[in-house]
């Protein structure tokens, strides 16, 4: 719902400017925003890793038209018929919005995903992969069951059980725990090359995905900030390792260092549809990484072409 509104504004701040047109641009998006978290929690449908483009496709349409003259709804969100008034029932503190607006950028504090899969479940990944690879050297065959310890939104990963041990595709695969788990095992890691219609039906990845069992655990429910996962693996001599995934990758207190920037970078490049030549790479890596010193970031665009 209010996606939409925050990058209509960055649209507009780059490419028209200006109040008037702000203001217009943002009552045209308001039409064409909205959805539900159907789109997140169902499985069967494209759309979980689309969605966001339709925020960005109607902030780009609502800039441009805008920016010709075509005039957008007044006090979109303070109306009286507003977006606020509308779906929260008019109970908003305006000065906690505008606090320091245009001051605080807050981008570093995001989790840049080490992993392609959905970010919830880079706490169970990286717990995952410290116990099979840091700490025990655990191959697939070793394991009798894993646990993985999750709250409410861990369980939307979860269910229902069966199409998230076994997605039919390739987008479920990238939103299902215990799959998502079953190859970081497997494969030692996770890789856009671990997501393809082959992959899917990778039968050791299958066949471990059917030991992975979840665990409610109401200490994980997310309140305030993403809760960690904790994994629990019994082998089958008896052993149990357990670990909580704190410090994921990406994250802001375990930030990825450029080597890892550049190592998934280079992922992203192979399964490109056109691959761009190592020379290309080598410049959009040095001009990334001076990216605070440049004048225009378009210019990193540039370098892909």
């Amino acid at each position: 719902m209010l996606n939409i509104s925050h990058t209509t504004g960055v649209a507009n701040k780059l490419e028209v400017g200006g109040r008037e047109k702000t203001e217009h641009a943002l009552g045209i998006a308001l039409m064409q925003c909205s959805g539900t978290m159907e789109v997140i929690n169902s499985v069967g449908s494209d759309l979980r890793a689309m969605y966001a483009g339709f925020s960005a496709k109607g902030a780009v349409l609502a800039t441009l038209l805008a920016d010709k003259g075509v005039t957008g709804v007044p006090k979109v969100f303070e109306g009286p018929h507003g977006l606020f008034q509308m779906y929260f029932g008019g109970q908003y503190d305006r000065d906690a919005i505008l606090l320091r607006l245009g001051q605080d950028y807050i981008g570093d504090r995001t989790l840049f995903k080490r992993w392609p899969a959905v970010g919830t479940s880079h706490s169970h990944l990286h717990a995952t992969i410290g116990l099979v690879i840091v700490e025990n050297d655990l191959k697939p065959d070793d394991i009798q069951e894993i646990r993985v310890h999750v709250g409410d939104y861990h369980q939307l990963m979860c269910e229902p059980l069966s199409a998230r041990r076994e997605p039919a595709t390739l987008v479920d695969a990238k939103f299902s725990l215990p799959f998502l788990v079953a190859v970081a095992v497997v494969k030692r890691g996770l890789s856009l090359t671990d997501f393809t219609s082959d992959e899917l039906g990778n039968t050791e990845v299958l066949a471990l995905a059917k030991r992975i069992v979840p665990v409610p655990d109401p200490s994980l429910d997310w309140k305030v900030e993403m809760p960690a996962g904790h994994v629990k693996i019994t082998i089958f001599d008896g052993r149990v390792f357990s670990r909580t995934g704190v410090d994921v990758p990406g994250s802001p207190t375990a930030p990825m260092d450029w080597p890892s920037i550049w190592q998934k970078f280079q992922e992203c490049n192979h399964v490109a549809l056109r691959p761009r030549s190592l020379d290309q790479l080598r410049m959009v890596q040095a001009y990334a990484q001076d990216l605070q010193d440049e004048d225009d970031c378009c210019e990193l665009l540039a370098l892909l072409e």
